[in-house]
């Protein structure tokens, strides 16, 4: 590689974060030097969902998660940090909301724009990239669970809200978006359409991954760009959302909900069995696409990426790539 690459990472909570510490140790060594995060905007449950409703504004749960990833690695950046992910103790009104989430509504409530408000945040803690929600409207993930009606293991039960989605005690066969068509922030077609890379995963399955290939605008520019595609798998099934899913399962559920998407490389941990292994290989052949199974997980069996673990990984691919 001779120049540091420009990245757009996709997806939400956890995974994403994860996702963001990684690349954020790539800025710091300049192998990235661009980097945005497009964040899923759907969550309904906890500080966000009472935020979103009292205000009618994004949930700002999973934005304040990417930021907090992407702060310095320097004293003000990692006390900034933990404020923004503290979340209020007590027995009142204030219990359980998080710091971030009521600083990111005021911003919003102030200066009356989303992306200008989410650009203060990250210059206040000296992010190392930028963040921006998936749709400048809140929405809601509904899906089609097989399995909820006793008697009928075949039948489709519509469950809508993100918080019901991952909870579903079911097979979740497809999700849609409420409303279909949200406005997407044209700051993230722009970053879509100036990346080298994109990386979609890991994170909840249905709720933070495969929801951006939903959103018409994001979809179409996903799928015309130039960057490669670079999806990461989780390492483990998730309950709830992809409960007895392995490392093809979660590759597979993606290409039957964008098969217009051209995918560059799948990145899967090495800790797969034979089988698992195989079926994955031949899966990532027929989608042209290349495998790398690299030692990315927190420990042996973990559902955690390990972020220096994962920014290694990323380095090689975006390297070689």
């Amino acid at each position: 590689m001779d120049r540091a690459v420009s990245v757009v990472a996709f997806g939400g909570g956890h995974g994403l974060h994860a996702s963001l510490s990684a690349l954020g140790l790539l800025v710091d060594e300049l192998v990235v030097d661009d980097l945005t995060a497009v964040v899923t905007v759907a969550d309904n449950g906890g500080s966000s969902g009472r935020l979103r409703g009292e205000f009618g504004v994004l949930p700002p749960g999973d934005l304040r998660m990417a930021l907090a990833a992407l702060c310095g690695r320097n004293e003000w950046g990692v006390t900034w940090s933990r404020v923004l992910q503290h979340r209020f103790a007590g027995e009142g009104e204030m219990r359980d909301h998080v710091v971030g989430n009521l600083l990111i509504v005021g911003l919003w409530e102030l200066l009356g724009d989303h992306v200008d408000a989410l650009d203060y945040v990250g210059r206040l803690l000296g992010a190392s990239g930028r963040v921006l929600p998936m749709a400048l409207v809140p929405m809601d993930i509904t899906a089609d669970v097989r399995g909820l009606v006793p008697g009928d293991p075949d039948a489709l039960t519509s469950v809508r809200g993100q918080v019901e989605v991952a909870t579903a005690d079911g097979v979740i066969e497809s999700i849609t978006l409420v409303p279909p068509d949200p406005p997407a922030a044209p700051e993230a077609l722009k970053a879509i359409e100036a990346a080298d890379w994109v990386v979609l995963g890991p994170g909840s399955w249905f709720t933070s991954v495969i929801p951006h290939l939903m959103i018409p605008a994001l979809r179409k520019a996903l799928v015309s760009t130039d960057a490669k595609v670079l999806v990461v798998l989780n390492l483990v099934a998730e309950a709830g959302e992809t409960p007895g899913f392995g490392p093809a399962d979660h590759l597979r559920v993606l290409a039957e909900h964008a098969p217009d998407l051209r995918i560059h490389t799948v990145l899967a941990d090495q800790d797969l069995g034979p089988e698992a292994l195989t079926e994955l290989e031949q899966l990532v052949a027929e989608y042209g696409a290349q495998l790398v199974v690299d030692d990315v997980a927190d420990a042996p069996g973990s559902p955690r990426h390990d972020p220096a673990k994962l920014a290694a990984a990323y380095s090689r691919i975006v390297s070689g790539g």
